[in-house]
């Protein structure tokens, strides 16, 4: 499980364990018995307190247990804590939305239980792994900032906080972060975290090795399944798909449940020419996990094939499933956006990433989507600086290197457009069945460089385009006038003591800083507890930003 929050409860199970296992231990006749081994709750109770995610049996011991004790005693807020992280974790492993609203529930009422002013950083965590889950970074930052003030040694705030500054673009205070958690935690989970965070910033050997590591060091089958799913994805974003199959196929047979596995297996089949087994895993996937981007693959797998009718039925699958999960809580802008860009409308694409970019939401996906929707809606003069954005924080990806390279040669600057197209084919060539085509088109197009070489080998460089938002809306104290040029992260022993271009990125790129939470009142006069939103930045002339007025958040006095 994500966090420690289910560390703390259940006490009753684990010491009526433990003296059961005492009484057994010291029976006539029993004493060189090994004890019993632990039961669903105990164990799912040990994975949180390793920081490993529980098997979904044991997750669903570990919540009808809190809700029976919830019920005869409900003023406990560690249990209503653990239950809420629960709900949240089965949720996410579900790809089942509707568990969100029940994880609000219980975590508000256990912050009416104790405020989180009293410090109850329980239930701080589970709101934050509630709020990244359902995409609100700039809400999850709130939330998990206010838990490391109470308790900066908990290991558990970490995990939640960098998965936070992720979503947000704040790459520098993710590496912070992740130091921290190093130094407060180890084991398989950590180091797989760590693998994905060193892949981020483009040093792939280095995330292998981890990636690697956390697989060998991995106790459980869920946490072998986890660890091989990531070693999966590695493989798949350098362009290798037999061996990212091969991890794939043997997460899927740690955890045969695992539809995350299942997409990415689906994924590297398609590169491999192996059409009809991608299309079952597709089809597999979502039978499990409804999720809206897996319906967007499956389309896009089906217009591919020139199956035109197929694909139209995913993508309003994938429409119908954004709605769904958005009536849990759920933003779908950005996967809408991609949707739109490519198969829609691009100016309805652009509106929405404005939304997602005013709520400082402004990571390397991002960046690229508002990049390639400002370059399908014609405008590609404003689409540069956001590729060129996505493209700079050390990530390789084919997808941001291809978007980048359209969009320059659609400039006419042929030169740079070459350069990042062969990237893009290069690091992997099937990185899409829809665009890896195009890309090599275009790069055929492009044809070879003109003899001699180009008369200007560096020239001015773009112009910087600030369609949104407008210097107006910037804070004080930006630091850095350019996003594009940071010290090279070699340059510093640390990973993360080298500024980040998102931490010094220029005044009109720079993030509003995200409010701290609302606690609930100890009071019984209290019915509500407000999550944390950012504040609202006043309309830029250029782009008129999608405003979505805030849920009302009730009070609520049961889990159900």
């Amino acid at each position: 499980m994500k966090s420690e929050t289910l560390k703390n409860a259940a006490v009753s199970t684990l010491v009526g364990a433990t003296l059961v296992t005492g009484v057994i231990v010291l029976a006539p006749g029993w004493g060189d018995a090994p004890p019993p081994a632990p039961g669903p709750v105990a164990r799912a109770m040990t994975a949180a307190d390793t920081g490993a995610p529980a098997s979904l049996a044991d997750l669903d011991a570990l919540i009808r247990d809190r809700e029976r004790f919830v019920r005869d005693h409900p003023g406990d807020q560690e249990s209503w804590a653990v239950l809420g992280s629960a709900y949240v974790e089965r949720g996410d492993r579900l790809g089942d939305t509707a568990y969100y609203p029940k994880a609000e529930r219980a975590l508000k009422r256990s912050m009416i239980e104790m405020p989180a002013a009293e410090g109850n950083v329980d239930a701080l965590v589970g709101m934050a792994e509630l709020a990244n889950a359902r995409h609100d970074h700039a809400g999850a930052r709130g939330y998990a900032e206010l838990a490391r003030k109470h308790e900066p040694e908990r290991s558990a705030v970490y995990p939640a906080l960098i998965d936070a500054y992720n979503g947000l673009g704040k790459y520098g205070a993710a590496g912070k972060a992740m130091d921290k958690l190093l130094e407060l935690q180890s084991g398989p989970q950590v180091q797989g975290r760590e693998a994905r965070v060193y892949w981020n910033k483009g040093w792939r050997e280095d995330a292998a090795a981890l990636a690697y590591g956390a697989t060998a060091n991995s106790r459980t089958p869920v946490e072998k399944a986890v660890a091989l799913h990531r070693e999966g994805e590695l493989a798949w974003e350098r362009g290798e798909p037999e061996e990212a199959v091969e991890h794939y196929t043997k997460a899927l047979k740690a955890v045969p449940e695992n539809h995350r596995s299942l997409a990415g297996r689906a994924r590297a089949l398609v590169a491999l020419d192996r059409t009809d087994e991608a299309l079952i895993d597709y089809r597999a996937a979502l039978a499990k996990a409804p999720l809206p981007e897996y319906a967007l693959e499956y389309g896009e797998l089906y217009d591919s094939l020139g199956l035109n009718g197929d694909a139209a039925t995913q993508y309003r699958l994938m429409r119908e499933q954004v709605t769904r999960a958005g009536e849990h809580g759920v933003d779908g802008d950005l996967v809408l956006a991609r949707y739109e860009s490519d198969h829609g409308d691009p100016a309805a694409a652009v509106r929405r990433l404005q939304g997602e970019w005013r709520r400082g939401h402004r990571s390397v996906q991002v960046a690229d989507a508002m990049g390639w929707a400002l370059y399908k809606a014609g405008r590609a003069e404003d689409a540069l600086p956001f590729a060129k954005l996505a493209n700079g924080q050390g990530l390789r990806s084919a997808l941001f290197s291809y978007h980048l390279g359209e969009i320059e040669r659609a400039l006419g600057d042929y030169g740079p457009a070459r350069r990042h197209i062969d990237d893009a084919l290069r690091t992997n060539p099937y990185f899409s069945p829809l665009l890896a085509p195009l890309a090599r088109e275009a790069r055929e197009a492009l044809g070879e460089p003109p003899e001699g070489g180009p008369a200007d080998l560096t020239g001015d460089g773009p112009e910087l385009i600030e369609p949104l938002p407008s210097p107006s809306e910037t804070p004080s104290g930006s630091e850095s006038p350019s996003p594009w040029v940071s010290p090279s992260p070699w340059a510093s022993p640390s990973p993360w003591a080298s500024p980040s271009p998102w931490a010094t990125a220029s005044a009109s790129l720079e993030a509003p800083s995200a409010p701290a939470p609302a606690s609930a009142s100890a009071s019984a006069s209290v019915s509500t507890v407000t999550s944390p939103a950012p504040a609202a930045a006043p309309p830029t002339p250029e782009l008129r930003p999608v405003q979505r007025p805030a849920a009302p958040a009730s009070a609520v006095n049961t889990a159900g």
